[in-house]
């Protein structure tokens, strides 16, 4: 049954790169009394971009890492998308998943981090939680899912953030977090966003979030600078970002007392050919995963049911990980989001 009173419904949209902790972020929000959010819907993560056909999911711009470069990403009030009838039909898209006696609604996509402004003209009631997290994790992790170099992830991540600061100056109702301030206290955030959307603080349990993951990759990042065989590499991509990334707070060269500033950075024109070379890489291996994909999906689809749901058991085991992603990558892609 749609929500008759939509009018009096208020809109959260929890936005972040991948990899930045929103999907945890915006279940606890909506634990808080008053809140719903998608659930069960059979789409990746619930994520309302694959509930709806107004605009284009980020799989259709490039995928993970990649759809912030698409300018069809980016989208604000004056897009030719946002007519009367789009607007009527993205509220019925996800209504319908919505729990309709509850007033506060929460939606979680990535790619909110670039069109706020838009969903603020789509739901004049809109309020966004932003949550940043270091550049080194959420491009780390996004390896897993892209088949971009490192630095066109750090890019990615600056560029998607840089559009969001210049767009942010139009939003009405904003709240932005840390992931590292997450972890601290997150009791504290819960409290905060409460007040800020207009609800009580948490009765519920909320889902613990752990530091484990964000030390491990800081940890992998450290060893990539020091032990590598392509630390020059690294080394230059650190040196050349750090700038950047420090108008964030973040470093890529400093970490828990660490520090890798006097670590020597290839010259400019060297680095750009190691750049060079890890872009084709990143794109021998994207051409791998479509010819792969060309002579297995037939024979897969030979395959009888049964077996082919074994295969998938088996390959679900970490150690057989690598023969997925080697034989066929775009479907090991498909395998692992259903076991994220």
């Amino acid at each position: 049954m749609q929500n008759e009173n939509k009018g009096n419904c208020k809109y959260v949209f929890v936005c972040g790169l991948q990899r930045s902790g929103t999907s945890i972020l915006a279940r606890n929000v909506a634990r808080l009394e008053n809140c719903t959010s998608f659930k069960n819907t059979g789409v990746l993560q619930d994520e309302g971009q694959y509930l709806q056909d107004v605009y284009p999911a980020d799989v259709e711009l490039g995928g993970t890492g990649t759809y912030g470069f698409d300018p069809r990403s980016h989208l604000t009030e004056l897009s030719s998308l946002l007519t009367t009838e789009n607007i009527a039909r993205l509220h019925r898209s996800w209504h319908v998943h919505w729990d309709n006696s509850k007033q506060i609604c929460v939606e979680k996509t990535p790619s909110n981090l670039i069109m706020t402004r838009f969903l603020q003209a789509a739901f004049p009631h809109a309020y966004f939680i932003v949550i940043r997290r270091h550049p080194v994790p959420v491009s780390m992790a996004s390896q897993k899912w892209s088949m971009s170099s490192l630095h066109r992830l750090f890019e990615h991540w600056l560029r998607c953030h840089e559009l969001f600061k210049e767009d942010r100056k139009y939003l009405r109702r904003i709240y932005e977090l840390t992931y590292e301030e997450y972890l601290v206290d997150p009791a504290k955030h819960h409290r905060k966003i409460a007040e800020f959307i207009g609800t009580n603080a948490p009765t519920a349990v909320m889902e613990s979030v752990t530091s484990t993951y964000n030390q491990k990759y800081m940890e992998r990042w450290f060893s990539l600078l020091s032990n590598s065989p392509f630390r020059a590499y690294y080394r230059y991509i650190a040196h050349r970002y750090e700038p950047r990334f420090a108008k964030y707070n973040y470093s890529l060269l400093d970490c828990n007392g660490t520090s890798y500033r006097d670590a020597v950075a290839a010259r400019p024109a060297l680095g750009t050919v190691y750049c060079s070379l890890a872009d084709a890489l990143a794109f021998l291996w994207r051409l791998h995963g479509r010819n792969m994909e060309l002579v297995t999906k037939p024979l897969r689809a030979c395959l009888p049911k049964s077996f082919r749901d074994q295969v998938e058991d088996a390959l679900r085991e970490k150690s057989l990980h690598w023969l997925a992603r080697l034989v066929a990558p775009q479907w090991f892609n498909e395998l692992r989001k259903k076991i994220r």
